[in-house]
């Protein structure tokens, strides 16, 4: 059996936790997955998961086995990309992270054009919006919007996250529009679970305002909060790369456009410089380019 690919699977079953999840992400029968975890057991002659009715753990050994496995993988892929490089085909999968409303209106149809270009590449998009250690996760390419990139990553900026106040307009007829900061505590607020909850920032020009506002429901999640917003739960913030299509067919209506929110930045983040593989390099200036322009 391919030593390469028992390594393969058995690293993903350390990852997930899980022989049916591994085999549901790998596309093979849980019996092949414990087939391969075996091989590697026996080619070890140690054991290197302790597996229960609830969960599956490393055993020390495992841990180490674990350890050296992804170094084998990595160098794997790290020979097949560099010996495609001298050919005009990109080989290998990438895996990025992103958080989910950037992954669902922005990053999903330009991996999909990337991947129109390279047909010989994979990509693995793992969407959400909580941390993840890329080296242990095996991240190629972190997606994030944040005012502060975490300062152990490289991060190569793609465009700016401008973002707006909105609510639908059969709301406004019920509740009436505000037209000052000062009016928001008047509305029904939808707020993000992590970040800014109860007290929103607002600037025109030199002065700046921060507003408590009260949240009868929040999320950690902005497509959540959009999908509130239209069906008339009240006042939401907004990434304009979210919000800009309803607003342009009516569906939410811009609200206190003299006042502007912080504007943070969309970062590609990844690990290191040094072997930095042809596909991720190639992947990183088409995300450039494609966000050079902004179509929100």
């Amino acid at each position: 059996m391919d030593r390469l690919s028992a390594m393969r699977v058995f690293a993903e079953v350390a990852t997930s936790g899980s022989f049916s999840a591994t085999a549901d992400k790998l596309d093979m029968s849980r019996a092949m997955v414990t087939r391969y975890v075996g091989e590697m057991e026996d080619w070890l002659q140690a054991r290197l998961l302790h597996r229960t009715t609830r969960r599956v753990t490393l055993t020390d050994a495992g841990e180490q086995a674990l350890r050296r496995s992804q170094q084998m993988l990595e160098l794997a892929s790290t020979v097949e990309e560099e010996t495609a490089s001298s050919g005009d085909a990109l080989r290998g999968q990438l895996r990025l992270t992103s958080s989910m409303s950037f992954g669902h209106a922005h990053l999903a149809a330009a991996l999909a054009d990337f991947l129109q270009l390279h047909p010989q590449l994979k990509v693995d998009l793992n969407v959400g919006d909580g941390a993840l250690n890329l080296v242990e996760a095996r991240i190629d390419l972190a997606v994030r919007i944040t005012h502060e990139p975490d300062p152990l990553l490289i991060a190569r900026p793609l465009a700016l996250c401008e973002s707006v106040l909105v609510a639908a307009p059969h709301y406004l007829a019920q509740h009436g529009t505000p037209h000052t900061p000062q009016d928001l505590p008047q509305h029904r607020c939808l707020t993000y679970a992590n970040f800014g909850k109860s007290v929103w920032q607002l600037r025109r020009g030199d002065a700046q305002v921060a507003v408590g506002v009260p949240s009868q429901f929040s999320a950690n999640e902005a497509t959540v909060l959009l999908q509130a917003a239209l069906a008339g739960g009240g006042v939401t913030m907004q990434p304009t790369y979210m919000a800009r299509p309803y607003l342009d067919n009516g569906s939410l209506v811009a609200l206190l456009p003299d006042w502007h929110l912080p504007t943070m930045t969309v970062y590609a983040l990844y690990p290191s410089r040094r072997h930095l593989s042809p596909a991720v390099r190639a992947l990183l200036d088409f995300l450039v380019e494609r966000f050079r322009t902004l179509p929100w």
